[in-house]
């Protein structure tokens, strides 16, 4: 049997398969998202002042008293892009609801204990990198933050209400509030509160 017939057409069909689906297919997709959807393709990057804060993809860590905070990452230590992912613990697990809910649960009852605590506020999502978090979360919060900033809580669920995204086509997904938007907002209305 000569293997040298069977060897070279794998060789080189391997080697145009990389060429092909490796390094041209991959440049052709980057240069027309590059043309057509040039600010979807740069990450939705989002910028002040010139200088980028972040992306609308992508979720990050709000602290401070008078923003709204996110929905809490397992991601890393904390929205790590690097380490996207869920945390891998069931709704029966101990360390899930022991550890994290409760605890979480304890923290935004001494924020709002009139209000329900929506779930989104109490455990992460499967990426740990997810930039909503549902409409109930963000109204959860609105007391918090009028408190903190100052501000008319109308004006505050006002600013909720306009930044909440409806389900795509009308039926897909869930309403959602992308958080970095809202804050921006947030911060513009503070500004010309003053």
């Amino acid at each position: 049997m000569n293997l040298s017939k069977h060897i070279y057409p794998a060789v080189t069909l391997t080697v145009v398969l990389i060429v092909l689906v490796g390094i041209i297919y991959p440049l052709v997709m980057t240069g027309l998202s590059m043309v057509f959807f040039k600010e979807k393709a740069m990450g939705s990057l989002v910028e002040r002042e010139g200088k980028i804060i972040g992306s609308r993809l992508i979720g990050q860590p709000f602290s401070g008293a008078g923003y709204f905070h996110s929905r809490p990452s397992a991601a890393g230590s904390g929205y790590d892009a690097t380490a996207s992912g869920g945390t891998n613990l069931g709704p029966t697990s101990r360390q899930l609801i022991e550890e994290q809910v409760k605890e979480r649960s304890k923290r935004l009852l001494a924020e709002n204990s009139n209000v329900a605590i929506p779930i989104d506020l109490v455990t992460s999502s499967g990426s740990g990198l997810d930039p909503h978090i549902s409409p109930a979360a963000a109204e959860f919060q609105v007391s918090r933050v009028a408190h903190e900033r100052r501000m008319n809580e109308e004006k505050i669920k006002q600013l909720v209400q306009e930044h909440t995204e409806r389900r795509q086509f009308g039926v897909l997904g869930e309403p959602r509030v992308n958080v970095l938007e809202l804050n921006l907002a947030l911060d513009g209305a503070s500004k010309e509160g003053k």
